[in-house]
C-alpha cells in the first residue's frame, strides 16, 4: 500500500491545440495591466525604437482567481530559471513606474 495521498483536486490532462501562427509567438517588451472588480486585462506590446510608440499585439483577459494562479506559476518558473541560469538583473529604477 502506498503512503501517497491521492490528490483530491487532480485536474484532467488537457490536449492543447495551437495553430502555426500562434506557435511562432510574439515578442513583447512592454505590458500594461488594468483591472476592475471582475477581471484583469493584460496588454502586451512592442515599443518601437525612436519616438515612444507601442503597438499592442495581444490582450489577455483573466478572472481574478486565474490571475492569482498565473502569478504563482510565473513566480515559480522565474525561481526555476534563476536556479539554472543565475539571477535575472532587475531594471534600473522602479519598475512599478513602467507597468501600471
Amino acid at each position: 500500500m502506498s503512503d501517497e495521498k491521492p490528490n483530491a483536486r487532480a485536474q484532467p490532462k488537457v490536449a492543447i491545440q495551437i495553430d502555426d501562427q500562434t506557435a511562432m509567438g510574439m515578442y513583447s517588451n512592454f505590458m500594461l495591466v488594468n483591472h476592475n472588480e471582475n477581471e484583469f486585462v493584460l496588454d502586451f506590446a512592442y515599443v518601437l525604437p525612436g519616438p515612444p510608440r507601442a503597438k499592442v499585439g495581444a490582450r489577455i483577459i483573466l478572472s481574478p482567481r486565474h490571475m492569482k494562479r498565473v502569478l504563482t506559476t510565473i513566480a515559480g518558473n522565474v525561481d526555476k530559471y534563476e536556479e539554472r541560469f543565475g539571477e535575472i538583473e532587475p531594471l534600473a529604477g522602479d519598475a512599478t513606474q513602467i507597468v501600471h
